[in-house]
């Protein structure tokens, strides 16, 4: 069985220079068609309230003009849930959203927002869109998404890229444990935000991971490479994880049988 990670790429970031000074450039489409030749398995794009970065013609452009899958991170409104629904994305990934706050700043709390996240759920789910939730690496929050019936789990990795040491260890560890169970309960894990060249490979070593969102520093990183060898190192480092991710051995596919957590 192959245990090949994938690699989306986030190209949020490509939009925010663009708006700093208005017009169409630099053009997002493009850059998601340059992180499509580069290797990357699927573009990611966060619709903000706010419209800070990705634009609703942006996504128009991604739906029409890319051929790989689209993940739509989303908040939980009835107006982001009507454009989820009228695009129809491959997949919508529920996050939280603060207006004030510079970037995502933790996991979606699914547990305590559970009867508001419910019908955004369903009606995601009903209209063929793979949901995804952003949490946590945390039992309590892999419960929720259970319970919930989101079929993708992506938690955050923004604690383990920030500390170091035994700290990072422990949240190294925290992530594979939340990673293990969500597969143990017919989840698909994914893991994101705060990645770089630098820590992505022991994130990508944990197996029962099936794909990294990555995009910041990627973009970041592009201004120096350009986007598409910025992509290729990312995919190249994320390869390097695939001996120790056959070692380590956990299946991706879990049977679609469902156990409660323990």
């Amino acid at each position: 069985m192959s245990t090949r990670l994938r690699l989306g790429v986030n190209i949020d970031h490509v939009a925010t220079i663009r708006n700093a000074r208005g017009g169409p450039h630099p053009d997002p489409v493009r850059a998601a068609q340059a992180a499509a030749a580069a290797g990357a398995d699927g573009i990611t794009a966060h619709l903000r309230e706010d419209r800070r970065h990705i634009t609703d013609g942006d996504i128009d452009r991604l739906m029409a003009e890319i051929d790989l899958p689209l993940n739509l991170e989303m908040a939980a409104t009835e107006e982001m849930l009507a454009i989820a629904l009228a695009h129809k994305p491959h997949a919508a990934c529920i996050v939280p959203e603060k207006r004030e706050e510079r970037t995502t700043e933790g996991g979606l709390e699914a547990a305590g927002q559970f009867d508001a996240l419910r019908p955004y759920v369903s009606h995601l789910a009903d209209a063929g869109i793979r949901v995804s939730l952003f949490i946590e690496p945390s039992e309590r929050q892999v419960d929720a998404a259970l319970r919930l019936g989101a079929p993708v789990v992506e938690f955050h990795t923004g604690r383990f890229a920030h500390v170091e040491g035994e700290e990072q260890a422990a949240e190294l560890k925290r992530i594979a444990n939340a990673a293990a169970l969500a597969a143990k309960n017919g989840i698909e894990p994914h893991a994101g935000h705060g990645l770089t060249f630098d820590n992505v490979v022991p994130v990508a070593a944990i197996p029962q991971l099936a794909e990294l969102n990555i995009g910041h520093f990627l973009v970041g990183e592009a201004i120096f490479t350009g986007l598409e060898a910025s992509v290729r190192r990312m995919r190249a480092l994320m390869d390097e994880a695939m001996p120790e991710r056959g070692l380590l051995g956990a299946s991706r596919h879990p049977a679609p049988g469902r156990t409660a957590p323990s």
